[in-house]
């Protein structure tokens, strides 16, 4: 039995993930706005260090893993998405990256499989993997929500790989899941969506598995990084989508 820590258990995948683990006996620290064991809104400074000042309270001892889930849709505002769904990962890995050290654990961010979706902004994931939060979101706004969804989760999959090394030198196993398009609330707040809904429909028939995925079987994919069966993957993005990658992507590895 492990201690782990996530962010965005609230609802969707990371609440799947969240059952999982304590249905298996599992401890589980959650943050989140709400329904969490710590509250913190993690697109602002304040909220960061109140998630990483209250996990390090509750696992003094190390974690096993950590998952950085939350994440909002397109269709928030583009730079709340930059910094919640990038520079809020990113900083709640660096955070707890001494505790997950102590035993030698795994740290999984959640990216998507629309990372690699071409027509993204260059710059604005240039931006985003610099570190300056104040230009990244400034740009982000005079993009599109499908750019500044895609580009975060695009930044944040190079930041995990070019970052993957250094962990595992220090016993951190980095990785990073890309699900496909599943069914959660956040999915069907896309699909109401004016502008960008019928366009996301359309494009969720694509996928080969014939349908959308349930937030559990995300969530197996996110156990397997997380459990010893994955001691020597390390700055992994591993795709979880029913075979539409490999459909849009099919000379890519």
């Amino acid at each position: 039995m492990g201690v782990y820590a996530m962010t965005g258990g609230a609802t969707g995948i990371g609440a799947s993930l969240k059952e999982k683990l304590r249905q298996r006996g599992d401890t589980v620290i959650v943050v989140d706005i709400k329904d969490a064991d710590i509250i913190a809104d993690l697109s602002t400074a304040d909220g960061r260090v109140a998630a990483q000042e209250g996990v390090a309270a509750l696992a003094a001892d190390g974690l096993d893993g950590f998952v950085a889930c939350a994440g909002l849709p397109p269709v928030a505002r583009p730079s709340l998405v930059d910094k919640v769904n990038y520079f809020g990962a990113v900083a709640s890995i660096e955070g707890v990256r001494e505790l997950v050290a102590k035993k030698r654990g795994a740290i999984v961010a959640v990216s998507s499989n629309s990372a690699p979706l071409p027509g993204l902004n260059q710059e604005h994931i240039d931006t985003l993997l610099s570190g300056d939060e104040d230009k990244a979101c400034t740009l982000v706004d005079t993009l599109s929500g499908h750019e500044a969804y895609a580009g975060s989760k695009n930044s944040l999959a190079k930041w995990v790989r070019r970052n993957a090394p250094t962990y595992m030198a220090d016993g951190v196993r980095l990785n990073a899941i890309a699900p496909g398009m599943t069914r959660t609330p956040m999915t069907d707040q896309i699909f109401e969506d004016e502008e960008l809904g019928q366009a996301i429909q359309d494009f969720s028939q694509t996928i080969p598995y014939g349908g959308l995925a349930t937030p559990d079987m995300i969530a197996d994919g996110i156990l397997f990084l997380l459990d010893d069966a994955a001691r020597f993957v390390s700055g992994v993005v591993l795709f979880v989508d029913g075979g539409q990658d490999a459909l849009l992507r099919p000379d890519q590895f």
